[in-house]
């Protein structure tokens, strides 16, 4: 920097310069500081950060699309195909690969609008939109011509798929008929944005059989994913799968669901996949189940309800293992009507003739004179019944200031223990049930587990089963217990309120002379026998049931068992009848009963039937409704077993 200093001999300023300005270096150290800053943070950013930036570029580029896998199947006991999957046709449309095509359109659509000299031309967002819809209908027009059809784009959808799911195939047409797939596929070329989707969609082949026990599914948009699949960070976009809404669909979904694949795509900015898939792996189909169901018992049971024209349910179980071999519910529903989806019209038809309800194991009924065997254990372990006790019946029982009937017209007299059992006698039961007490009775009902729910794998089941005592009847209503309360509890009316598997369950108990049965729809060919506490009954009285029991199926109230239809020669059941009664706004209604097993001397098999009467005032009673639905089990049962050879067809008439 210039310094002005004097000429000692003339007097005149002259300059002078230094070799260096400190003030420069300040200036070069402070470049020098920002050039160290710079280089510093390249460093560390295109180095120590690389990986960083390398896994977001990997997030904004790439696009993982999931597969959900098939579900497993379910088969009957004998590896019978209950559910399965049958393929699903569809024509998809790759929106990616018509990127120029809308380009095009677009263009094509303003240059329009502007040779017509509109002063309203749309947006452009607008113009694009009509430009894909457009382009789209072209498409879909092609597929109209081939197959002869009318089918039109939802444009909805259409723009729907667009903003969110843009690198999914758009799904163009659904659930094609085979044919029309098979027209598509010799004239679509293999290039075409049009391509041929091959899914799977559930398939029920029995249609309606077991339609409660075994379920459906709904669509489900949200695919669980599994965990090994690769690119958990990335954006992800899933394939509509379905998810397990009823019956065994729902109880087992995760055994069924199958292990979801997919693929991860590069996308460009626009949102498009790029081809091929960096990775992709194959979804695995769920596993198989094999229920407990025998096909044959469901089916002889389900036609004769359906012969009978009431709703209902029939049980039946294996006396030893509880494994359910019959779980049917009336009215029911046709499963295939769920697939792809369920129509509005399909569901209300359903809710309209009370179809949803599975009556098995949701429906809560008074069981009627089928409780009169509980009743007679109560009697025989409290020591107030013996097998020699009878009453006089005269038709009529005064209890406190009622007088109650007795429903047996037909015998009066003396009615011995295993006659009452037979004739199902209400005065021989209102006598000997005030005797034992109503504490005994409900104690015994506990004992047997008609408190509680059974814990079946099906969802949903019931679970406010009554078994009332003073206590139940002060909490819920603040009244008072009255001896008529005991004497329609001991004949099985009043508040008691059951289901047909919890009676099931209570029949196969007692046939094993054990307490507590636990179902399972579940098979396990090496499945023990279950063990549960003993009834504890006094042999002789056990003997006295078990011959009133199987008098109920050859001369008493269940005798139509003897009928030609249901008899099977050699095989001795021990069955009871009942009918209940139910008041209610239209009047009252009756519900047929009946529970019994067989053999009598080796218990295999153990049934539930319960048939709801539609008609206040008639008699719907349990020999008459209930015991054919049974007898058509039994007979089937036998048949399977070899206990009875069904005789051979007759001969068509010349």
């Amino acid at each position: 920097m210039p310094v002005p200093r004097t000429n000692e001999r003339s007097g005149t300023l002259i300059e002078s310069h230094r070799g260096y300005d400190p003030r420069l270096w300040v200036f070069y150290g402070f470049v020098i500081l920002l050039l160290g800053a710079l280089a510093s943070g390249l460093f560390y950013q295109q180095l120590l950060r690389t990986g960083i930036h390398l896994e977001r570029e990997t997030v904004q580029s790439q696009r993982r699309v999931v597969i959900p896998g098939p579900r497993g199947n379910l088969y009957d006991r004998d590896g019978r195909l209950l559910v399965g999957n049958r393929a699903r046709f569809a024509v998809t449309l790759h929106l990616d690969e018509l990127r120029t095509e809308f380009r095009h359109e677009f263009l094509r659509i303003r240059r329009n609008y502007r040779e017509a000299d509109d002063q309203n031309i749309p947006s452009a967002p607008e113009l694009e939109r009509i430009a894909r819809i457009s382009v789209v209908e072209g498409y879909l027009g092609r597929i109209n011509r081939i197959l002869g059809t009318q089918f039109q784009v939802n444009t909805e959808t259409l723009e729907r798929h667009y903003r969110q799911q843009r690198i999914l195939p758009y799904l163009l047409l659904d659930d094609l008929q085979p044919a029309h797939y098979a027209r598509l596929l010799e004239q679509l070329p293999v290039t075409s944005p049009l391509q041929l989707y091959t899914s799977s969609l559930r398939d029920y082949p029995h249609t309606s059989l077991a339609a409660h026990t075994l379920g459906y599914v709904a669509a489900d948009d949200d695919v669980e994913v599994d965990e090994t699949l690769p690119g958990s960070e990335l954006r992800t976009f899933k394939m509509r799968g379905t998810v397990g809404r009823q019956g065994l669909e729902a109880a087992l979904d995760p055994r069924l669901q199958g292990q979801s694949g997919g693929a991860i795509y590069r996308v460009n900015p626009a949102g498009y996949r790029l081809l091929p898939p960096l990775e992709q792996r194959r979804p695995v189909q769920g596993a198989d189940v094999v229920t407990s169901l025998d096909l044959d018992l469901q089916l002889a049971a389900e036609r004769t309800m359906t012969e009978m024209g009431l709703a209902g349910a029939a049980v039946a179980l294996d006396v030893a293992t509880g494994e359910v071999l019959v779980l049917a519910s009336k009215p029911d529903y046709d499963l295939n009507s769920f697939t792809p989806r369920l129509t509005t019209a399909v569901n209300a038809d359903i809710q309209a003739r009370g179809a949803w309800m599975n009556r098995a194991t949701q429906g809560l009924y008074p069981p009627g004179s089928t409780f009169k065997v509980l009743t007679s254990i109560a009697g025989l372990r409290s020591g107030h019944l013996h097998p020699d006790s009878s009453v006089e019946c005269t038709g009529t029982y005064p209890v406190g200031g009622r007088v109650f009937v007795c429903n047996n017209h037909r015998d009066r007299g003396t009615i011995t223990f295993p006659m009452a059992l037979e004739k199902s006698c209400n005065t021989f039961f209102y006598d000997f049930g005030l005797k034992t007490g109503i504490d005994s009775l409900a104690a015994e009902a506990r004992r047997f587990g008609l408190d509680r729910p059974t814990g079946i794998e099906l969802p949903y089941e019931a679970t406010r089963m009554f078994v009332p005592d003073p206590a139940w009847k002060l909490a819920r209503r603040n009244e008072s217990w009255f001896s008529g309360d005991t004497a329609n509890v001991s004949i099985g009316q009043g508040d008691l309120a059951l289901t047909p598997l919890q009676m099931a369950c209570f029949i196969a108990s007692f046939a094993r002379n054990e307490t507590l049965t636990h179902p399972t729809l579940l098979h396990d060919p090496d499945r023990p026998r279950q063990h549960s506490p003993a009834t504890d009954l006094p042999l002789a009285g056990r003997a006295a049931m078990l011959a009133g029991m199987e008098a109920v199926t050859t001369t008493g109230t269940g005798r139509i068992l003897q009928t030609d239809r249901f008899r099977v020669p050699g095989l001795r059941i021990a069955g009871k009848t009942g009918t209940a009664q139910k008041r209610t706004p239209a009047g009252t209604l009756n519900f047929a009963w009946f529970i019994g097993f067989a053999p009598i001397e080796n218990p295999r098999i153990a049934i539930a039937i319960m048939m709801e009467g539609d008609t206040p005032g008639e008699d719907t009673g349990g020999g008459r409704y209930a015991a054919p639905v049974a007898g058509a089990i039994f007979k089937a049962w036998a048949a399977k077993t070899g206990r009875f050879t069904p005789p051979p067809p007759a001969a068509p008439s010349p």
